[in-house]
C-alpha cells in the first residue's frame, strides 16, 4: 500500500509541476519552460520506471524456481500463463516497446511477446527481466517515446498484479507487502 501512495504522490507531483508550468509560461520563455517541463517529466517516468521494475523483478524473484511452472487451475483460470511465461511476455513486451519508441525493429526473438524460447529457468527469465527494463528508453519526453513507455507501465502492473496473486496462491507474500 505504501508504494501505491508513493505513485499517487509522484503522479499528482507531476501533474502540479504540470500545471504550475502552465501559470509560469506567462513568466517565463517558452522555450525556457518546455525544456523545464520535459525535465521534470522525464525525471518523473524515471521513477516511476525504477519502482515499476523494482517491485517486478522482487516479485518474480521471490516465486521459487520449482513454481516458476505454476499456473492457477481453479476457477477462471483455464489457458493462463505460467509464472515464468507471464515474466517472460512482459519483459519481451518491454523490449518490443523499447524498439518501437527508438525506432528500431524489435528483437526476433521477442517472438509473439512470448520471448526467446532459450529463455526457460528462474536465472535466465529474471536476466532477461531485467535487462528489458534497462532497454526501455527515458531520454525524451516526445509525445510518442513517452506513450510507449506508459504503455510498458501500464503492461508491467497489469502483470505485477497477476504475479502477486501467483505467489499468495504459493503461500508467499510479496516483497512490497512486507513490512
Amino acid at each position: 500500500m505504501q508504494k501505491i501512495n508513493s505513485i499517487l504522490m509522484l503522479v499528482l507531483w507531476l501533474s502540479s509541476a504540470n500545471i504550475s508550468a502552465q501559470v509560469g509560461q506567462q513568466r517565463v520563455d517558452a522555450g525556457d519552460a518546455a525544456t523545464l517541463d520535459a525535465q521534470r517529466e522525464r525525471h518523473a517516468w524515471q521513477s516511476l520506471l525504477k519502482i515499476a521494475e523494482k517491485e517486478i523483478v522482487s516479485a518474480a524473484d521471490a516465486m521459487p524456481a520449482d513454481k516458476y511452472g505454476f499456473a492457477p487451475t481453479d476457477g477462471e483460470f483455464k489457458g493462463v500463463r505460467t509464472f515464468g511465461q507471464m515474466a517472460k511476455h512482459l519483459s519481451a513486451t518491454n523490449y518490443i516497446l523499447a524498439a518501437a519508441a527508438l525506432g528500431e525493429e524489435p528483437p526476433a526473438d521477442a517472438g509473439d511477446e512470448l520471448g526467446p524460447e532459450a529463455v526457460r529457468t528462474k536465472a535466465e527469465i529474471l536476466n532477461y527481466l531485467k535487462s528489458s527494463f534497462a532497454r526501455l528508453p527515458l531520454k525524451s519526453a516526445e509525445a510518442t517515446r513517452l506513450a510507449l513507455v506508459v504503455e510498458s507501465f501500464m503492461h508491467a502492473y497489469d502483470h505485477y498484479g497477476q504475479m502477486v496473486e501467483y505467489l499468495r496462491m504459493n503461500g508467499i507474500v510479496p516483497p512490497a507487502s512486507r513490512p
